[in-house]
């Protein structure tokens, strides 16, 4: 049977499936690059949108509120496209299954460039009162809808066509798009922070960032669609079984391994909101601290979680995926009761935080691709691998920054830690149950 295990973000399944064909010759790195460009450009729209609801929305759409209820609101409004991921791929296998991948590709990133920019344009609650959040919600809901649709199947692509002793290598290439979306987003935010005043910032030099998110969109539609609709590839993806099913099928029959596939990250996902949105917003709401010199120490700690997401691909080849999720996942319960602490111990606790907290992320989110290995029928192997993506990302990223604010505010430091351990022990769970199952099925 052929075991596979899907990632958050869309990330590829973990194949075990040995099969060699007349595509041995395909080069993996051409596939690598669609991917890693793909990936880039959904976390740079990612991280423009979640370091815009620290430093603006609160600002900008809930000025008639406090700080704190602000972000709070702000940080709802955020998870809103986790919760819409879902229904955005419903409905678009069903377009990928009637018209195609590329016209399923192109509807979705065009939602997804329209309400990003559309998000620029945004009037405050000076303007049109509370309109001006209803307004964001339903762009965030385009943007979950649309990222929903967006996934392509070229990471599933890119997994089942790697040699076997390279597969974690493979794994984590497309999780490299995460750091590399935040530099680019931290560092369009902070050279405006840097350059213009803030009345100015907050009045106008906030909204460019949108705009080049929409420009990134759209090289990244092209770049895709260059790879995923010519006839080459098209025979590819059918001989490696990943066309679309349907989502009532694939669920009855696989309904399972999805739930553990879509748990199996939690340690990574808690993590990956920990290092990024949750200190931006501690930082700005109870220290006083030069927020641009904050996201330049975030850019600083994306491009050590580069380095910690290749080093992981080389554990995961030489001891195994399990061992170094598994490994990982304790180490963050270790760094959950004591490091969210640093944060208030000044700009070199922080550092200190932030350093410790992206190598750990990149160790544990390079392989959180191959997170379990999920048993899909190849009738359902395309379909199941994008749901398990998105429920992954809905129970492990999607209330992350709002649960560890509201802990942190109300219990302290040390409660957002427990919510940090909590996800770690989801993670160990998640793969001990699926080693159980996959025994039983021996």
């Amino acid at each position: 049977m052929a075991l596979s295990a899907t990632a958050p973000g869309g990330s590829p399944p973990y194949e075990t499936d040995r099969r060699t064909d007349s595509h041995h010759d395909l080069h993996p790195s051409e596939i690598a690059i669609g991917v890693i460009i793909g990936r880039t450009s959904e976390f740079f729209d990612f991280f423009v949108y979640a370091i815009a609801s620290v430093i603006v929305f609160p600002q900008v759409v809930f000025s008639h509120l406090d700080r704190l209820e602000a972000t709070l609101w702000s940080f709802a409004i955020f998870a809103l496209a986790f919760v819409a991921r879902p229904i955005g791929s419903m409905i678009f296998l069903t377009v990928d299954r009637l018209y195609g991948r590329g016209t399923k590709l192109t509807i979705a990133l065009f939602l997804l460039g329209t309400s990003t920019c559309a998000i620029a344009f945004l009037p405050g609650y000076a303007s049109i009162g509370a309109l001006s959040a209803i307004l964001l919600a339903t762009f965030r809901i385009g943007q979950g809808v649309a990222l929903g649709g967006a996934w392509d199947g070229l990471a599933s692509l890119l997994a089942l066509n790697t040699p076997q002793e390279k597969r974690g290598w493979y794994a984590m290439i497309p999780q490299l798009g995460a750091p590399l979306g935040l530099i680019i987003a931290s560092a369009t935010f902070a050279y405006l922070l840097m350059s213009i005043s803030t009345a100015d910032f907050l009045e106008w030099g906030w909204r460019y960032p949108f705009f080049v998110a929409f420009a990134l969109n759209v090289v990244a539609l092209f770049a895709r669609l260059r790879i995923v609709v010519t006839p080459e590839y098209e025979k590819l993806f059918e001989s490696r079984d990943l066309q679309p099913s349907r989502v009532r099928d694939t669920v009855r029959s696989s309904g399972v391994q999805i739930v553990i596939g879509a748990f199996a990250p939690l340690a990574s996902f808690a993590l990956f909101h920990m290092v990024t949105v949750f200190p931006l917003s501690w930082v700005v709401l109870y220290t006083h601290q030069d927020i641009a010199r904050f996201l330049l120490v975030e850019m600083g700690g994306a491009a050590i979680c580069v380095l910690a997401l290749v080093v992981s691909g080389v554990l995961a080849d030489r001891y195994g995926r399990r061992s170094v999720l598994g490994g990982s996942a304790a180490a963050i319960a270790v760094y959950s009761g004591f490091a969210p602490q640093l944060l208030d111990t000044g700009p070199v606790g922080a550092a200190a935080f932030m350093v410790a907290g992206f190598v750990l992320l990149g160790i544990a989110f390079g392989q959180s691709s191959g997170a379990v290995a999920s048993s899909f029928p190849t009738s359902s192997r395309y379909t199941g691998s994008a749901l398990t993506s998105d429920l992954a990302w809905l129970f492990g990223a999607g209330f992350a920054p709002l649960a560890a604010l509201l802990l942190a505010t109300h219990f302290g430091l040390i409660a957002a830690g427990l919510y940090l351990l909590s996800g770690a022990i989801g993670t160990l769970v998640a793969l001990g149950v699926n080693k159980n199952l996959a025994r039983k099925t021996d």
